[in-house]
């Protein structure tokens, strides 16, 4: 009941925050007020702008919660100038470079490439009678639009396997 009550706080944070004409991925993020970490993060991998000017995007996005729920020390890790590659590394792994919206998914697991920052990585994405899983994040609301792509919101960072 508390993950169903967040991702409405979190849909309505989003859609109380969308402007009447669409916004970027990185400003409709920003206008929730909830991925303040993922933002940050992203400006420190230099990804932001990809994430404001690509096109057809899909973004895995977690909450600021989700980030917290890393390891003591994990994000401020991260972020340090010398860890940008393996940040870059992570953050592009919540991003596909295409539109993927929930009702495109089958009602079975299927793999789906990442942005690559180092060779092919695939998210493992399963859409069941209990809702839709990213690796080991539960999507919490899904089918964010903004005008160049779709956020989906997931309840944990996920991480590339090396």
């Amino acid at each position: 009941m508390q993950k169903l009550i967040i991702a409405a706080s979190v849909a309505m944070g989003i859609a109380a925050a969308a402007p009447a004409n669409a916004a970027n991925i990185v400003e409709t993020a920003q206008g929730a007020g909830t991925f303040n970490t993922l933002i940050a993060a992203a400006q420190a991998a230099g990804l932001a702008d990809a994430l404001a000017t690509g096109e057809n995007l899909t973004v895995f996005a977690p909450t600021d919660e989700a980030f917290a729920a890393l390891p003591e020390g994990t994000v401020e890790n991260l972020l340090k100038p010398e860890n940008k590659d393996q940040l870059a590394a992570i953050l592009s792994y919540h991003v596909l470079p295409r539109k993927l919206m929930s009702t495109d998914l089958p009602g079975r697991r299927i793999h789906v490439k990442t942005l690559k920052t180092s060779g092919d990585k695939t998210l493992s994405v399963e859409k069941s009678s209990a809702g839709v899983t990213v690796d080991n994040a539960n999507v919490v609301s899904a089918d964010i639009i903004a005008d160049n792509g779709v956020i989906h919101v997931i309840d944990a960072v996920v991480l590339p396997s090396n």
